[in-house]
């Protein structure tokens, strides 16, 4: 049985091998529809390829360390990330990569390619999986060729692709993939086409650009729509684009480029042209026994169908209604807020220049009012000011700030794809340019330390309750002119001097804790650039600098989003110093007037799970040895520190392991003094593991209920190579 096998050979009896975007191809062909030439790399291969290096195990061990409904989405792109480094380190066996090239130098030659994704059950009536694999266009040479194909294999268990496959209830161990290679069609107009209209059954949409369809299907190019009659293919109406752009064909890949002014003047397609398209409405129905949702282009006046699809219901697996998706589970939602290098570079423009100045300019105008003066209308106006303040901006910080996370993730891609190290995390090493605010807080508490370290006559003074002197006054004026006391970010400032002297001088009791070594991160980024061609190293600078940008406002946005929380706290606070003992004002929630948190952004991440609670009060086993992701190598031992509320940071005491449901940047200063971090929270990019990884400290994440198996003083060892949690002396 051939594993390689062109369009037009494939039969009935390859259906489950060749996958769906294959079998619907050679479906079209021998209908005698128009479809690029190309072959499908069978499942059988890629089962040969990770059979051969045991990969097969080594995915489900990936899987298998937290079940996949309890995974945040942070935790399943770690997972994922750390997959793809699993296909990508791999060789592919010498008679497998010498069968593939001879294969593929046979069929294209040096002729320009697409490689898509083509696995079994995609692209049927239930279930469509568009977008979700990697697909690349513009590949030319048969070595090539092979390396997408390796890159397609691995996307099968992107974090998309594995929280679709969970959520319409389809077995993830068993998961398999094809390939298809069609050579590249270098259409002058191409676009989609759907049979129906996903909003009006009676019509058919028409979607056109200029140039390739990627930047259509990935957002970048505005198309020309077209609204058509269903029955009589009668033009509706025309909805012209913006037409400034489009994607042509680069040396490898394709590059966004500036249209001629002829063609931006006029529009795609004419009228005979949005015939010649709906006519093939009716013939691919037929074939896929729907209406269709399919990719086209016209060369020299030839149409193309590159791709074709059944209009996916969008019901999941025994639910008729189609109410699979209605559910709470927040993480799909956060896989749809991927975005590419541009819209990445438009988000962080309105974030850095917008946003953040107006955010800090609004929590500075909220600061300076005087409210004890005001009356008490005066005083409830200005609380419902300041909560319609709150809102607007964690509806900004949903909408702006958590899509531009993604810009570490296309970073990490970047660079993994290109270096391709051992260490699949080893990128985060390249993204603290600059110091961010938690550091910098953290840096300033050192210089205290310092002092305190280096002076026995300022400890012996603060020991005494005295002032510490002029230097250290000066140190510490300056400190909280900046941060206020260390509980400002979440409430009102309530610590005072005493809070920051007092883990100052905690930290004075050892010496100080050793920040990553720049020398490390300069040879990275030379070994970075090293990995790409001359004119490509720009590109490869900018997506550094974008992932860079999205790695700081991991911290800062947090930061200044609970400095605007503060000030809604502070005027709760001033109704209840006149109040005392009363219920909340109406529409309040009355845990504000407490001093907690609302339900802010802290409380949103936590819901990323799903609607069900994602802690348990009634435990039944105590464990001895728990599994989490490792965050942050290293080993170490100690008593553990359960953080169960801010006020409960104060009590931490060096070399103590600290655990806790999960570090926000306002709690960050306690960690120079711990050896090792704890947290129910997962993912490589949540601010304990980044700041564990900073300081050089162990850290585990993603443990369920961490902080209620493991108890106060428990003698502990925090595992960060494999992610592994030791309770020495469990009762």
């Amino acid at each position: 049985m051939r594993t390689i096998i062109s369009i037009g050979e494939i039969t009935d009896e390859d259906k489950g091998r060749v996958g769906g975007k294959s079998f619907v191809s050679a479906s079209l062909d021998s209908r005698g529809l128009k479809i690029p030439a190309g072959l499908c790399v069978t499942t059988d291969v890629y089962q040969r390829f990770i059979d051969e290096f045991g990969l097969r195990e080594r995915i489900m061990m990936e899987l298998s360390r937290k079940k996949l409904e309890d995974m945040r989405w942070e935790e399943i792109w770690d997972a994922a990330l750390r997959i793809r480094t699993l296909f990508l380190k791999e060789r592919i066996a010498p008679d497998l990569l010498r069968e593939l090239i001879e294969n593929l130098a046979t069929a294209f030659g040096s002729r320009p390619v697409v490689v898509r994704s083509s696995a079994p059950g995609e692209d049927s009536e239930l279930v469509s999986f568009a977008g979700l694999h990697d697909s690349f266009v513009n590949v030319s040479g048969a070595e090539a060729i092979t390396e997408k194909i390796r890159l397609v294999w691995a996307s099968l268990w992107s974090d998309r692709a594995l929280l679709y496959r969970k959520e319409l209830h389809l077995n993830v161990e068993e998961s398999t993939i094809a390939v298809l290679i069609q050579e590249l069609v270098l259409g002058e107009v191409s676009g989609v086409g759907f049979g129906r209209n996903p909003i009006n059954d009676d019509q058919a949409v028409i979607e056109a650009v200029w140039g390739l369809n990627e930047g259509l299907v990935d957002g970048r190019v505005e198309p020309d729509r077209w609204i058509l009659d269903r029955g009589s293919g009668r033009i509706l109406s025309h909805i012209p684009a913006r037409r400034s752009e489009a994607v042509f064909p680069g040396e490898q890949g394709t590059e966004l480029r500036a249209l001629e002014a002829r063609l931006a003047e006029k529009a795609p397609l004419d009228g005979t042209g949005v015939e010649s398209i709906f006519r093939m409405i009716n013939p691919l129905e037929e074939t896929l026994g729907s209406p269709p949702d399919f990719e086209w282009t016209l060369k020299d006046g030839e149409l193309f169908v590159l791709q074709a699809r059944p209009i996916t219901t969008g019901r999941g697996e025994g639910d008729s209604e189609g109410k699979a998706w209605e559910n709470p589970d927040r993480r799909p939602w956060y896989m749809s807020l991927q975005r590419n290098f541009d819209n990445l570079n438009v988000l962080r423009e309105r974030i850095e220049n917008e946003f953040i100045p107006e955010m800090e300019a609004e929590t500075k105008r909220m600061a300076e009012v005087d409210m004890v003066q005001m009356t008490e209308d005066e005083l409830l106006v200005e609380i419902e000011s300041r909560e319609r303040i709150r809102d607007r901006w964690n509806g900004i910080y949903w909408s702006e700030f958590i899509p531009f996370a993604h810009g570490i993730r296309l970073f990490g891609q970047v660079y993994n794809d290109a270096v391709r190290p051992d260490d699949p995390f080893e990128f985060m090493n390249l993204l603290d340019a600059g110091e961010a605010e938690s550091l910098e807080r953290n840096r300033m508490i050192e210089d205290l330390a310092d002092i305190i370290r280096k002076n026995l006559v300022v400890k012996n003074r603060l020991e005494q309750g005295e002032e510490g002197g002029t230097s250290f006054e000066r140190v510490l004026a300056e400190f909280m002119d900046k941060f206020g006391d260390l509980s400002c970010g979440v409430s009102q400032c309530t610590t005072g001097r005493e809070g920051i002297i007092s883990i100052a001088s905690k930290m004075a009791s050892s010496p100080p804790r050793p920040r990553r070594n720049a020398k490390t991160s300069d040879r990275l980024l030379q070994q970075y650039l090293a990995a790409f061609p001359e004119d490509q190293r720009q590109w490869a600078t900018e997506v550094l600098e974008l992932g860079q940008s999205s790695y700081r406002m991991r911290d800062e946005d947090n930061i200044h989003l609970a400095r605007i929380e503060g000030q809604l706290l502070r005027a709760l606070d001033e109704n209840k110093r006149r109040h005392p003992g009363e219920e909340n004002l109406p529409g309040i929630l009355s845990k504000d007037a407490a001093g907690e948190k609302s339900q802010n952004h802290t409380t949103m991440k936590s819901q990323a799970n799903g609607g069900k609670a994602e802690r348990t009060e009634k435990l039944i086993v105590t464990p001895r040895q728990m599994v989490g992701q490792p965050a942050s190598p290293g080993l170490a031992r100690g008593p553990a520190r359960v953080i169960k509320l801010t006020p409960d940071l104060s009590l931490v005491e060096a070399g103590e392991i600290l655990v806790t449901d999960a570090i926000e940047p306002e709690m960050t200063f306690v960690v120079p003094l711990v050896a090792g971090i704890v947290e129910r929270r997962g993912g490589m990019l949540i601010h304990g593991a980044i700041i564990a990884r900073e300081y050089g400290l162990p850290c585990v994440t993603g443990i369920p209920d961490a902080d209620k198996i493991i108890r106060d003083g428990e003698d502990i060892t925090v595992d960060g190579f494999l992610g592994i949690v030791i309770i020495h002396n469990s009762r």
